[in-house]
């Protein structure tokens, strides 16, 4: 649905709404026409229940606003007087349809000065409940949100079991495409393992200003753009459509930002011809082969990972026996881990090689033709309002932008098609294109084992969700407890210069300086 056809859903929503209380607006003091003015309908509404004006304000946020509609409901048949289980349930089945027979069929005699606390012990569990997942929900949305990291794409520098706190406020909250949504999880309600949302209806992509673009070298959480698995965790090989908010959270660096010409040479990064430099918390890993020495060292996963900090991806066997005969390698390593494993004489002479993406696998590769465009090659990042030459020779960068992120899911109906040599967009000749959003190359600091824009492409802005801003866990998830904590990793920024460091031992003082001083103020209080 686009804007406009939300504003119509908008204006017959207000009259169903004017048509369903506006004898209980009358009961309550006030004109008629008054239950139909948007927005004023909803602040007289707060004084008729006697709430806060700020929860016109709830109502307008998209899934905060379903739990604000249900609690107005019944807040609203208690202002009358019915308090009663059976009206609670009726009108929650009727999604509010039940005040239609409030309104014209009961008498409404208004309690102006209705007690708001509930009587009951289980009242006030439930209204606590209640708000507190309303502000939980509001924080999860559109300030920050919890993340796990699952796969070891940014191993070394983003560990699996990282629990990350993920801003929304610094490229700018992205407000809910899918306004019918359970609250505080994502495509999937744990434990049912049922989808967790309604796919229609959808609203236009809208984000909030933030303080700060997307910079190169920022670790990214977005939505995977080629994610149609049915819901999280469960791929029965079918293509699923999900909406953009919908589709399963991803972490990966950020190596090429709008306008950028971007190459790769060597599992090395070029952003306009010049070799990217990664920040120092950043730790690339890449496969090495070389030759071994210590074969007891090299066949022990124990020594591997505590001594030299080899995890990920653990392979002791022959990698490419065509080119490096009298190798054998690792898949991921650090190039300080097999630094180390040389100058302790376990290897030698070992050196970087990239294990590469099958043709039929890498991005743009073009089925059509069998034809893959190597990423290995100069090319481009769109940015916002660039306009670049389209032809037969570097359409397939393009045709999923134009197609799928700049169409279908804009609900425009764009197709790419060929005459001859010639690219036709809807049938018409396309000769050139301007781009309507921002793009991004996100890729894995584990070169050798990551799913990410080498396989899919780019990232449109619309995917992005924020930015991880610290590590408030870590768990080791091949050891036991407590070992498995990694304090040294707990309270840690993710993003910044120089070396991570842990702030867990200033934060253990902080707090035990507030409740020692609380302590000791009520004991003084109570000296008096």
């Amino acid at each position: 649905m686009e804007w406009t056809e939300w504003f119509l859903f908008f204006i017959v929503i207000q009259i169903i709404h004017g048509l369903a209380t506006f004898k209980m607006y009358v009961a309550a003091g006030h004109k008629p026409w008054e239950a139909f003015v948007p927005v004023y309908n909803a602040y007289i509404l707060t004084k008729i229940i006697n709430r806060p004006w700020y929860w016109v304000l709830l109502l307008f946020l998209p899934v905060v606003n379903l739990i604000m509609f249900i609690v107005i409901w019944v807040d609203l048949l208690r202002s009358f007087g019915y308090n009663q289980t059976k009206h609670t349930v009726l009108v929650i089945l009727t999604l509010g349809l039940y005040l239609f027979y409030v309104n014209y069929a009961l008498p409404l005699n208004h309690i102006k000065e209705r007690e708001l606390k509930p009587r009951t012990a289980a009242g006030e569990w439930t209204n606590s409940i209640l708000f507190a997942v309303i502000a939980a929900t509001i924080v999860h949305t559109y300030v920050m949100q919890p993340f796990i990291i699952p796969t070891s794409s940014l191993e070394k520098t983003l560990l699996i079991g990282d629990a990350l706190f993920v801003s929304k406020f610094h490229y700018g909250a992205r407000l809910p495409m899918t306004p019918i949504a359970f609250p505080m999880v994502h495509d999937t309600i744990p434990v049912a393992n049922v989808k967790s949302y309604l796919p229609r209806p959808q609203l236009p992509y809208t984000r909030l200003p933030g303080f700060q673009d997307v910079k190169r070298n920022d670790i990214v959480v977005f939505n995977w753009p080629v994610d149609s698995v049915n819901i999280y965790g469960q791929d029965d090989g079918k293509y699923h459509y999900k909406p953009i908010d919908k589709k399963s959270n991803y972490v990966k660096r950020c190596v090429g930002i709008p306008g950028d010409l971007l190459s790769m040479k060597n599992g090395e990064v070029y952003i306009n011809g010049e070799l990217l430099e990664m920040p120092e918390r950043a730790k690339l890993q890449n496969a090495y082969a070389f030759t071994p020495i210590d074969r007891n060292v090299l066949s022990n996963p124990a020594i591997l990972r505590e001594k030299y900090d080899i995890t990920d991806g653990l392979r002791y066997a022959t990698i490419h026996p065509d080119k490096y005969p009298d190798s054998i390698g690792f898949n991921s390593a650090t190039k300080a881990s097999m630094e180390k494993l040389k100058a302790d004489g376990v290897i030698s002479n070992y050196q970087k090689i990239e294990i590469g993406i099958p043709d039929y696998r890498a991005f743009p590769y073009n089925a059509s033709t069998g034809n893959n465009s190597s990423t290995r090659k100069e090319f481009l990042i769109p940015a916002k309002n660039q306009t670049v030459e389209i032809n037969n020779q570097n359409i397939d960068y393009y045709k999923e932008i134009i197609e799928v992120y700049e169409g279908s899911e804009m609900n425009i109906s764009n197709t790419i098609s060929f005459k001859g040599n010639q690219v036709l967009l809807n049938e018409k000749p396309l000769t050139s294109y301007t781009f309507k959003q921002n793009y991004y190359w996100l890729m894995g600091d584990n070169r050798d084992n990551s799913l990410d824009s080498r396989y899919w492409g780019y990232v449109p802005e619309t995917h992005i969700v924020g930015k991880p801003v610290l590590i408030w866990a870590s768990y080791d998830t091949s050891k036991s407890f407590p070992s498995a904590l990694r304090t040294d990793r707990m309270i840690q920024t993710v993003n910044g210069d120089g070396k991570p460091k842990s702030y867990l031992l200033y934060v253990v003082i902080a707090i035990g300086i507030y409740f020692a001083g609380r302590y000791l103020y009520k004991k003084k209080k109570g000296n008096k």
